[in-house]
């Protein structure tokens, strides 16, 4: 069981992580400024986000409970997978002595990379596997956090700084080479519930789960910086907010939109398949 935990451990830092991915999209890398009005500028970014298929982005920040996070993933929204690798600095609750963490979603499957430590009570075996439908994915794999954010658009919260009554434009910002202008504005979560109310029931309900994981946190308000290319999307997004662990304070740049995103299951020599060992468990 303490290598189940572990695990568990491991993933709930990425999902934390993973949560604060999803305030924007990625732009295509023009080198125009937009001109407009703050709020409908970002307002029409968030529209923008409909039609992206994959994305690949770079993260950097300060996590809840995790402290300092650097990483790098690959998504594909249809059909859903994703690979993501991040380094965790030593301290943090789920990964105490830090280091890399690396997750693949593929074939409606999650796995974990728990490297060295990880195969020496494996059999060698460094990856583990979580298949969500055969472990039911229930109330206990709810807690990875990265299967309930790693298998969704990262646009579904882009409309999250839409909803800001005070979006006001900052100025124009080079990101990655790419000539942008920068919106900040704050909003607080209960505002925030408010101004779901117009939308369809199926975006409504998938921004109130989002919604539900940053309550959890302890947040009751967040500031958002979104950077606009002249595309009108967002090549870059800042998340920051006070939880109850610790700042959140993650900032996303994207590229490689719309570009073929390939994830290759691990190898099965070197997987540990968990529904697997839970029924051998049981058998025993």
């Amino acid at each position: 069981m303490g290598l189940s935990v572990r695990t568990r451990g491991r993933a709930a830092g990425v999902g934390l992580v993973a949560l604060a991915l999803a305030g924007g999209v990625a732009g295509c890398g023009t080198e125009k400024t937009v001109d407009v009005d703050p709020a409908a500028a970002v307002a029409k970014a968030a529209k923008n986000a409909e039609d992206i298929t994959s994305l690949s982005y770079r993260m950097k920040g300060e996590v809840p409970g995790e402290g300092e996070v650097e990483g790098s993933a690959a998504m594909s929204m249809d059909p859903v997978a994703l690979s993501m690798k991040m380094e965790v600095a030593p301290g943090g609750v789920s990964l105490p002595e830090g280091g890399e963490v690396e997750i693949r979603l593929v074939d409606k499957a999650m796995f974990i990379n728990g490297g060295e430590e990880a195969a020496k009570e494996m059999d060698g075996k460094s990856w583990i596997k979580f298949d969500l439908a055969a472990l039911g994915a229930g109330d206990e794999l709810s807690e990875l956090g990265g299967a309930s954010q790693a298998d969704k658009n990262p646009a579904s919260e882009a409309g999250f700084m839409a909803g800001a009554e005070n979006v006001e434009e900052v100025g124009t910002e080079t990101v990655d080479g790419v000539e942008t202008t920068h919106y900040r504005g704050d909003i607080t979560l209960a505002d925030l519930r408010e101004s779901f109310k117009d939308e369809n029931k199926a975006t409504r309900e998938a921004r109130e789960k989002s919604l539900e994981q940053y309550e959890d946190m302890g947040i009751d308000k967040m500031t958002m910086d979104m950077w606009v290319d002249g595309d009108e999307r967002t090549k870059q997004f800042q998340l920051r907010g006070d939880a109850e662990q610790g700042p959140l304070d993650v900032t996303i740049t994207f590229f490689d939109v719309n570009k073929p995103v390939e994830v290759k299951v691990p190898p099965a020599a070197e997987t540990m398949d968990l529904a697997e060992m839970m029924n051998d468990l049981q058998a025993g």
